[in-house]
């Protein structure tokens, strides 16, 4: 059995900057509107990280009383963030999505510091949540490599068991997605339809380096483990 786990932003969709939208705004509604919100890494990092350093910054607590509202107020902005900005699927995903369905032998996951709504609201967006039976997300984690913990141990729920894959290969668009997979004896695929360059990717030295998901040369190694 092979698993392929999908980041999603710059991976799967490029959103036109709604996700970031709702963040700063659920974010303002917390801390108040008259405050100026600094502009932070983002770019492998998971939501909830990403949202304590935003909160700090304000002099606002990161308790779970004030995470929980970032959920509500983020669940509510971010349908609309989406429609008004021109987001999209990336090239070669609706296929190579489709095309791994067809593997008997293959698990589709995620595996993303997006928290699980946020994802859900985007991959809806686009039409490609239900693709995803399981994942990692970043409700509760602050690092990326405890994301790719987290999405094996669903993975296992998912599986019924707990038997090691022959395969877990990690696909996304980051330097931290080539470590995380690391962290969980993965193979790591780049593809550079992010931030980040072929250059700069291959400097991290994932097992695969590609322009973009139209090229699915990598298959051949799902079809012989």
């Amino acid at each position: 059995m092979n698993v392929v786990l999908f980041d999603i932003d710059g991976t799967l969709v490029l959103t036109g900057g709604a996700g970031v939208a709702a963040m700063r705004e659920a974010v303002l509604a917390i801390v108040g509107q008259q405050r100026a919100l600094p502009e932070i890494g983002l770019h492998g990092r998971t939501d909830r990280a990403i949202v304590e350093d935003l909160l700090r910054h304000c002099g606002v607590p990161a308790t779970d009383e004030n995470w929980r509202r970032f959920l509500e107020e983020y669940e509510a902005r971010l349908p609309a963030a989406l429609s008004a900005r021109r987001g999209r699927a990336l090239p070669g995903v609706a296929e190579l999505i489709e095309e791994l369905g067809r593997r008997e032998r293959v698990h589709v996951g995620l595996l993303t510091g997006n928290v699980r709504i946020g994802a859900e609201l985007k991959l809806t967006h686009y039409g490609l949540w239900p693709n995803f039976a399981f994942g990692g997300f970043g409700d509760e984690r602050l690092l990326r490599d405890d994301v790719a913990r987290d999405a094996m141990a669903a993975w296992r729920r998912h599986a019924g068991h707990a038997g090691a894959p022959t395969q877990v290969w990690v696909i996304g668009d980051t330097p931290a997605d080539v470590t995380c997979a690391r962290a969980i004896g993965a193979r790591a695929i780049a593809v550079a339809t992010g931030s980040y360059g072929l250059d700069q990717l291959a400097a991290e030295k994932p097992d695969v380096l590609l322009a973009d998901l139209t090229d699915t040369a990598w298959l051949a190694e799902i079809d012989r483990v």
